[in-house]
């Protein structure tokens, strides 16, 4: 495709949620150009849990993210931390944060969660039998632990709800976490498992699989940094590291940089980065038979294809901080302490930049400046969760069909 025949639409970032929207955009007939600065899974989507989180419909946004956040905030290693540094620059952003935990917010907030995660649940398999990955698909669950019956009973109001929108769950006792996955510390003494929640048997190569997808069905993917968007006449002219190509229309899927490119159009959407780390173990680190979820400490165990990945974690600070992964190693040590069993030799350390906003919800629709570019990002740690569905409201902006769920809730310009 050359600058005299543009294609019919440039998607600028090649992760999960780019390449996903990409080829639905495809199977409607459209020609499909996707820019990465980097390349095809080389962030978020590469180094995530690898969960399919359709019963995680509460925002972090919440009463209950506030009573923890003074606690966790004290330590610098723990579950959520702001750099000193990057405090006073996050405040406007934290500000946001607090509003949306009203409990009316957050009750709008869970609404339109569940929406999109039913949607996005509908439309996985029917995607991934299309574009030939769903045999990396997995149905082990996910069991979340608790430390006493304080931390048991001060999640319950959270599960209600999810028994409220349906979601099918079993709380259980020490000796049925126990038979469920065996080695886990006597600390912890009820547990919640949630078949419902899927996995992929490896993150990275799966988003991999979507790009050599999208290749064979001709779509093109290019390394390139996308600086500026500015609508023309007939499309939008895209300005990269590489030069201006130019495009009928624009998906801006650029993960933790799409706020960058969308105050080039002249939006400020407050976007935010949440800093995940992890450490993949070697497969043979834990008999590990569904993932675990240590809720009350911010991070979670799978199981790969790769290996064993310990990781969560919040550090909002920004885009441009080097990693600290004296994190990867505090989490690594909690869970030596939590699953004896653990083998936490051999180890690869990583850090992720997970797009997050305010109230929880992802940026899906219109540019403000034109309607012939689409905002999907700011899904934060549900990226891949979201990413068939995403993909498919996004292949409805483009083509002006009717979007199957109500998307004013996530409207790019809902924080105006």
């Amino acid at each position: 495709m050359t600058d005299a025949e543009p294609p019919d639409v440039i998607v600028v970032g090649a992760g999960v949620i780019g390449l996903s929207a990409a080829l639905a955009l495809r199977a409607r007939g459209l020609s499909v150009t996707v820019l990465d600065r980097e390349g095809p899974a080389a962030g978020a989507s590469a180094g995530n849990a690898g969960a399919f989180a359709f019963t995680d419909i509460l925002p972090l946004a919440s009463p209950g993210i506030l009573r923890r956040a003074p606690r966790w905030l004290l330590d610098p290693l723990g579950p959520l931390s702001v750099p000193p540094a990057y405090a006073p620059r996050i405040l406007p952003w934290m500000l946001r944060f607090w509003r949306a935990c009203a409990p009316e917010r957050v009750r709008r907030a869970t609404a339109a969660q569940t929406a999109l995660m039913d949607f996005s649940r509908d439309t996985l398999e029917p995607f991934l039998e299309a574009t030939g990955t769903v045999a990396m698909l997995r149905k082990d669950g996910n069991l979340q632990v608790y430390e006493g019956q304080a931390e048991f009973e001060a999640a319950l109001p959270g599960w209600q709800v999810r028994a409220d929108h349906g979601i099918a769950f079993t709380h259980l006792d020490a000796a049925g976490m126990a038979a469920l996955q065996p080695g886990l510390a006597p600390r912890f003494t009820h547990g919640t498992f949630t078949p419902g929640w899927y996995s992929i048997a490896d993150p990275k190569t799966y988003v991999l699989a979507l790009a050599g997808r999208l290749r064979d069905e001709g779509g093109a993917i290019a390394r390139a940094e996308v600086t500026a968007l500015r609508p023309t006449a007939d499309g939008v002219a895209v300005v990269t590291s590489a030069g201006t190509r130019r495009a009928g229309q624009v998906v801006v899927a650029a993960g933790a940089f799409s706020h960058r490119i969308a105050r080039t159009l002249g939006e400020r959407i407050p976007l935010e980065t949440e800093r995940g780390y992890n450490t993949t173990l070697p497969a043979g680190a834990l008999d590990l038979r569904t993932q675990v979820t240590f809720g009350g400490h911010g991070f979670v165990v799978t199981r790969l294809s790769s290996g064993i990945r310990v990781g969560g974690a919040v550090e909002l600070g920004g885009l441009d901080r080097p990693p600290d992964f004296r994190r990867s190693e505090a989490m690594l040590r909690k869970a030596k302490t939590f699953l004896p069993g653990l083998n936490t030799e051999g180890g690869r350390p990583w850090m992720g930049l997970r797009p997050s906003l305010p109230d929880s919800l992802p940026a899906i629709g219109h540019a403000a400046a034109t309607r012939r570019v689409v905002y999907a990002f700011g899904h934060g740690h549900l990226g891949l969760t979201q990413s068939a569905g995403t993909a498919r409201l996004v292949a409805d902006l483009v083509t002006g069909a009717a979007p199957a769920i109500d998307l004013a809730p996530f409207s790019p310009q809902r924080f105006r």
